[in-house]
């Protein structure tokens, strides 16, 4: 008859392969090259972000780092595949902030944010910005409210698609001001500046790195930004809390993520691998110029600000009427 004590130490040996599996797939990690997905066509800011990391990614993990593009559904499509695949560090996800908006604005978005992936850290993060084109004679946000809820059913106000930080920036300054607007979505940032430049809508919103360039050749105006703090090089562009909006910050912020489930020794290894990528003196210059702010901040920041901005999103979304897709 075998004794208890003889019993636990059998067991404690057929679970030592178990205790000791995730550390050592961590330390074999990676052998093979890994690919990063981006729920967006080519050309955009979160590909364009995501292509400055893997570019950093590759001479650090000693391993080439690919860009998988998979657009669709307003980011849904990429992101449900990255949720699919095997959690073993080989599959990452670089996200808009579609990643926390879909999950309220879809049905069935194909994926939870919270459930279903394991934060790595933010990569950057670009305020909105309310726009008008340079032939309008708005000149201030004041001017744009007053115009708004002067005019019979609301003026046109063009944004880069449903659900989208810009788009609903419009719907809380409605809100929040009691006017009517007419949204005129646009399949990408690009279409919706191009419908401002070309003056088919007087008005709109983009992610600061949309315009940014816009604004500053003088083609489009920049009415007031929606991060906490004015520009660097901007200085002339209100925020909004200096307009009187207390708590009125939105960001578009671009993150990396991993399925859930992958080993921890893998993602404190490509947290610290992101961070040093996307926190050198080149990286941080060229992305500030591009409009946004780098914040490598690792997996506990990320994941407060994904817990924090589910709901935030999701509330808006319910006061702002908008139906679920």
């Amino acid at each position: 008859m075998t004794s208890p004590r003889a019993g636990l130490a059998r067991r404690a040996l057929l679970a030592l392969p178990a205790l000791i599996a995730a550390p050592a797939r961590a330390q074999g990690w990676p052998s093979r090259p890994l690919r990063i997905v981006v729920p967006f066509g080519p050309g955009g800011p979160t590909d364009v972000v995501a292509r400055i990391l893997a570019n950093g990614l590759s001479p650090a993990l000693g391993q080439p780092v690919v860009i998988e593009n998979r657009g669709g559904a307003g980011g849904n499509i990429g992101t449900a595949l990255a949720a699919r695949a095997a959690p073993d560090g080989y599959t990452l996800l670089v996200p808009s902030t579609g990643f926390v908006v879909n999950a309220s604005l879809f049905r069935n978005p194909g994926y939870d944010p919270i459930r279903d992936f394991a934060p790595v850290t933010e990569l950057g993060a670009s305020p909105d910005v309310f726009l008008a084109g340079a032939a309008s004679s708005i000149r201030s946000l004041d001017e744009l409210i007053a115009r708004a809820g002067a005019t019979a059913g609301g003026m046109h106000f063009a944004n880069p698609g449903t659900g989208s930080t810009p788009h609903l920036a419009g719907e809380r300054l409605r809100i929040l001001r009691q006017f009517s607007l007419v949204q005129v979505p646009h399949s990408s940032a690009a279409l919706c500046v191009q419908a401002l430049l070309a003056g088919n809508t007087e008005i709109g919103a983009t992610a600061l790195a949309s315009s940014h360039a816009q604004i500053k050749a003088g083609t489009l105006r920049a009415l007031a930004l929606t991060g906490p703090e004015r520009w660097f090089d901007l200085p002339e562009v209100p925020t909004m809390r200096e307009l009187g909006f207390a708590d009125f910050v939105t960001e578009t912020f671009l993150s990396l993520h991993v399925p859930a489930g992958t080993p921890h020794g893998i993602i404190e290894r490509l947290a610290s691998a992101s961070t040093a990528v996307m926190g050198a003196a080149e990286t941080r210059a060229r992305m500030r110029n591009a409009g946004f702010i780098v914040r490598p901040d690792g997996p506990e920041a990320l994941a407060n600000r994904v817990a924090r901005e589910v709901p935030a999103w999701r509330e808006l979304i319910a006061q702002a009427g908008i139906a679920q897709e």
